[in-house]
């Protein structure tokens, strides 16, 4: 056996047909495509039907003969191929993407590339959306129908510069048993696909010139099992369409006249292209003579089936209007009288409807003197020099120990993986836990539950992430992430309840405790809110509460004024009220202490339980009375009013407000997150991951490829220690 040289830059396209196996191998030279070797041989039974394979095994062993044949004849090994796919269902979907990109720039291929990526996902996406089969689809083309430049259409795009660029984009899928059956025939032959297009794809880009595509011209290859259809216009090709019917469909008709078996059928067909006559046996055995005149009557209801069906199919893509021309390519529509009955169902004149052949090969040259340059050729070749404009193909990855396959759109990661495999998409995202609704003074918020852990992903056994690029043959383990504890919520946790009502009694600046009510409840501040919970925190005292708080007692007959206002008990008493009665009539009830003055004793107010010694005096003002237990109640001060050292005095309230951290209690920052300023409390001190308790902001919701997250204009980690002031950026990046 001769030493082969590897195949190089040699292109080997394969054209899987119903009847035939075309083998084609070439090269590209500036504009015009060598043709080096071609081979081709038929099935040796029926094992393809319209455009799908039936039995793997055959046809891959049809496959390495044709392969085996052009080796021997160019002394070079083929590991490559090119194909094209047919079939019965075949699924088109037409979509506009449109890429804002991040500043103005000159549009180079490899953007091009990234937009029409970016349409076949978008359609991929669209079609599995309206797919109600159980069926699962490949996307096996596409073609862009026309670019946009900031907005505006254009031509192309390359060397263009641009902010914004776009494109109408048609893209074609068959069902995964006709792309698998494909593949599976190569791989058994030793080969690998390195490009898929479908049949008529590859047959346009020879059939029908640039320079012609700006005409709405139509053109059908007609196989053995099908009839590809597409339809240009405007410089595109604008639809693409197949039925399952073509040249099998006479073959069929012949062998049920003639009696004969479907090979000798084939034969007859075949035969009366160049002769008037054809002899075959029947299958008695008995020797039988047919003219070709006998033959195309015997045909001619079934053409004209064939064609107006072929018809019907141009008119629907082309919006209900006939084409303006019809190139015809393959050796279905080879019979007499297929294109002038498919012009007449059509309604254009017969000399509109031709086949193509060795004419529209004019940038082929065939270093074969023996190779065919007929319409049987045209797809053969079309399959190789497509993969110069498109190149595409299917990867396998194992997901999860399930070895699965993605159409490779040249920007694969780990995500994409995981919806082929029909991964949960909420499997891979921190899941928090059941949250809690309920209203605060009428306004309706809620509690999150707590984030769980993200999936654990490695690729090829290194740790990996959800954009982790993937490629051929990469294993992927992803371990679903995990919910996180549900929300949990004291009525001390509430802003509301950690604020104080600030009123002035007799000249001292006296805080008082808002009273939370639950569903018309009373309840203390370790009460666990509950789903549904109706909460009221109550923003006013009356008189008799203060008194009752303050734990002093008024002579009967004393004014009491609020506001400067004649009062009485009942009288409402809210935020920066003041409140005043005569001091002669005030007597406070309690103990004596070690100096002989009353230490104040104070009595709760209705809907509170307080000790009786619970507030102290901090010199502000004139005194200001804090409830011990709360916010900025300094633990060791005594419960009467007691004198203040001079230097405390002139301490600010940032001052004071450092020492609470320092004593670990309770404080409250402000902080600016995207540009909104929020107060946040109720603890001692915070971290960056305590900002998504006071925002609405879902991680679960993806809408972005990145989570940004800014502190002070660096990342921030979660962890990170944050203080008033601090501003904060939290956004998904596009």
């Amino acid at each position: 056996m001769a030493e082969y040289k590897e195949q190089g830059n040699l292109v080997f396209g394969l054209d899987i047909g119903t009847r035939s196996i075309v083998g084609t191998v070439g090269y590209r030279e500036g504009d015009v495509f060598n043709v080096l070797a071609q081979e081709s041989k038929e099935h040796e039974t029926r094992a393809m039907l319209d455009g799908q394979i039936h039995n793997i095994s055959q046809v891959g062993n049809t496959i390495a003969q044709v392969k085996k044949q052009l080796e021997k004849k160019l002394e070079v090994r083929l590991s490559n191929v090119c194909i094209a796919a047919a079939g019965r269902v075949l699924e088109t979907v037409e979509v506009n993407t449109t890429w804002e990109l991040e500043k103005e720039k000159v549009i180079t291929p490899e953007d091009v590339a990234g937009l029409t990526s970016m349409g076949i996902e978008k359609a991929y996406a669209q079609f599995q959306a309206q797919n109600t089969s159980d069926m699962h689809f490949y996307c096996v083309g596409n073609s862009v129908i026309r670019y946009y430049l900031n907005g505006y259409q254009i031509g192309n795009l390359e060397n263009h510069k641009a902010r914004t660029i776009g494109a109408d984009m048609i893209a074609t899928f068959l069902p995964d048993d006709v792309v698998d059956g494909l593949y599976k025939a190569v791989e058994l032959a030793g080969l690998r696909v390195v490009n898929m297009t479908l049949e008529p794809i590859a047959a346009i880009s020879v059939a029908i010139p640039e320079m012609y595509r700006m005409l709405n011209i139509g053109l059908v290859d007609v196989g053995a099992g099908t009839s590809d259809i597409c339809i240009t216009k405007d410089g595109c090709i604008v639809a693409y369409g197949m039925i399952p019917c073509a040249g099998d469909f006479l073959t069929e008709a012949i062998a049920r006249a003639c009696l004969v078996d479907f090979n000798t059928a084939e034969h007859i067909k075949r035969g009366i292209e160049t002769a008037d006559t054809v002899e075959y046996n029947d299958i008695m055995g008995l020797p039988q003579t047919i003219t070709k005149e006998a033959v195309l009557q015997l045909l001619d209801d079934n053409l004209e089936e064939m064609t107006a069906r072929v018809a019907e199919k141009f008119k629907e893509l082309n919006g209900g209007k006939p084409v303006s021309a019809v190139f015809v390519v393959g050796g279905g529509g080879r019979i007499a009288g297929y294109t002038q009955k498919l012009s007449a169902h059509l309604g254009i004149v017969a000399e509109r409807v031709a086949v193509r052949g060795e004419e529209v090969m004019q940038k082929i040259r065939f270093k074969d003197e023996d190779s065919r340059r007929d319409s049987l050729m045209i797809t053969p070749i079309g399959i190789c020099l497509n993969y110069y404009e498109q190149s595409n193909n299917f990867i396998y990855v194992t997901f999860n120990e399930e070895h699965i396959k993605i159409y490779d759109s040249g920007n694969l990661a780990v995500v994409d993986a995981a919806m082929h495999a029909n991964f949960p998409n909420e499997g891979l995202f921190p899941r928090r836990g059941r949250e809690i609704n309920y209203t605060i003074n009428g306004r309706k918020t809620f509690k999150r539950g707590q984030l769980g852990e993200a999936a654990r992903i490695t690729v090829n056994g290194e740790p990996a992430d959800m954009h982790t690029q993937i490629r051929s043959n990469d294993v992927i383990v992803v371990e679903e992430s995990t919910v996180g504890e549900p929300a949990k919520i004291r009525i001390s946790d509430l802003p509301e309840f950690k604020s104080m009502i600030v009123i002035n009694a007799n000249d001292s600046r006296i805080l008082l405790p808002k009273v939370a009510y639950v569903n018309g409840e009373a309840k203390t501040e370790y009460y666990e809110i509950r789903e549904g919970d109706d909460i009221v925190m109550q923003d006013f005292y009356t008189v008799r509460q203060v008194r009752e708080f303050m734990d002093v007692l008024i002579e009967d007959g004393t004014q009491v004024f609020v506001n400067n206002e004649p009062a009485d008990d009942d009288t409402k008493v809210y935020e920066n009220f003041t409140i005043r009665w005569g001091e002669k009539t005030v007597k406070s009830r309690g103990r004596k202490n070690a100096k002989g003055t009353h230490a104040a004793e104070k009595k709760a107010p209705e809907d509170t339980a307080a000790e009786a010694d619970s507030f102290a005096a901090l010199p502000e003002d004139d005194g200001t009375y804090i409830p011990s237990g709360v916010q900025g109640a300094p633990k060791d001060r005594p419960a009467e009013k007691a004198e203040a050292p001079a230097e405390t005095a002139d301490k600010t309230e940032s001052e004071a407000d450092r020492e609470d951290k320092k004593t670990g209690v309770p404080m409250s920052i402000l902080v600016r997150v995207n540009g909104k300023q929020i107060r946040m409390s109720g603890k001692s001190s915070y971290v960056f991951v305590d900002v998504f308790d006071y925002i609405d902001f879902d991680l679960q919701s993806v809408k972005g490829s990145k989570l940004i997250t800014d502190l002070n204009g660096h990342k921030a980690e979660y962890m990170e220690a944050i203080s008033s002031g601090d501003e904060i950026v939290i956004r998904w990046e596009k």
